[in-house]
């Protein structure tokens, strides 16, 4: 029996010793859960979502348990909401003016169970289809499979390269860092080009998905998020020969990107702070930019806020990725 208290005793040391399985067990998991229930955290009694363009004055229903208010900024995005049924009525507190989309049947029955509420206020209608989920979150899982070919389709091989020696006797060829560090990229973009291309025609052909904008925008979105993913990938892979540290650095990165790049769900409802966090996420211009073209038939000038970012990140993660790449393990 002593035996097996020994070994139990020593594999125990060898998990308490390892830091990236101590990470996964008491640092990210609880994190997670702290990160959702900030997000979500709120009693579900909603039945109604409408929209508020200044949230300091109050509006119809307001009182309402049913009713859960989210506030725009941008009015643009709040029309579109109206419109693509997401939400079934919008205020304008400051004009005293509501829109209403008139395909909308929830629209509809809000109106008139705040009929006396809404005496003295302007109406405005509009209209839209709405937009099915899966036609909403498509982009989102294209973008979740170059996220994850990305970081670990090239951050994870680099590493094993470097712990098996591989990058050592590449060290001795003729080749620079730098080209070595384009090549794994280059052909990492060129593969997910061609799988996401794949799938998205597949989908565009079986789920009859909502394309309004112009296909080739949506080229140009899975290029530059690409692009800045496996920038991102270089940069973590740079000089970790640590298989388990990276496995754990890359889920530590990956998954908060996914709960918070709007992949499954809309954070309109999550705090602010939080929706400021996930802007710093390449995951939630890729989405963001996709949808947009997609769903809203944006053009170039209204996508290019995301390009931009996109292309800055890219740029930021290559230079530091070729800055602190090394061949072997110091």
């Amino acid at each position: 029996m002593h035996k097996v208290i020994a070994l139990w005793a020593a594999r125990n040391r060898e998990y308490y010793r390892d830091k990236a399985s101590l990470f996964w067990s008491f640092v990210f998991t609880p994190l997670l859960v702290v990160i959702l229930a900030l997000s979500f955290s709120g009693e579900n009694t909603e039945v109604f979502a409408v929209g508020v363009l200044d949230d300091s004055i109050s509006h119809p229903g307001a009182e309402r348990g049913y009713i859960t208010a989210i506030s725009y900024s941008d009015r643009e995005r709040a029309f579109k909401q109206v419109e693509y049924q997401q939400i079934a009525m919008l205020f304008d507190p400051t004009t005293r003016t509501y829109w209403i989309n008139s395909r909308s049947s929830k629209s509809q029955l809000l109106e008139e169970l705040l009929t006396d509420e809404l005496a003295g206020w302007n109406k405005q209608v509009t209209s839209g289809r709405q937009v099915r989920y899966i036609d909403w979150v498509l982009p989102g899982m294209l973008a979740m499979n170059i996220m994850f070919s990305g970081l670990f389709g090239v951050g994870y091989v680099i590493v094993r390269y470097r712990k098996n020696g591989v990058l050592k006797r590449l060290q001795a060829a003729p080749i620079k860092a730098w080209q070595f560090l384009l090549a794994q990229g280059m052909s990492r973009l060129s593969i997910m080009l061609v799988v996401t291309t794949i799938l998205f025609v597949a989908c565009w052909w079986l789920v009859d998905l909502v394309v309004v904008g112009n296909p080739w925008l949506l080229l140009l979105v899975a290029f530059l998020g690409n692009l800045s993913i496996i920038s991102l990938a270089l940069l973590f892979a740079s000089r970790s020969a640590s298989e388990e540290f990276t496995n754990g650095l890359l889920n530590a990165i990956s998954f908060p990107m996914l709960l918070l790049s709007e992949v499954w769900f809309s954070l309109d409802r999550a705090p602010q702070w939080l929706q400021w966090i996930a802007e710093i996420s390449p995951l939630t211009h890729m989405v963001r930019a996709a949808r947009t073209v997609m769903l809203e038939g944006g053009d170039f000038a209204s996508i290019l806020p995301s390009v931009l970012v996109l292309s800055v990140m890219s740029a930021v993660f290559l230079v530091a990725a070729g800055w602190l790449f090394r061949w072997h393990q110091e």
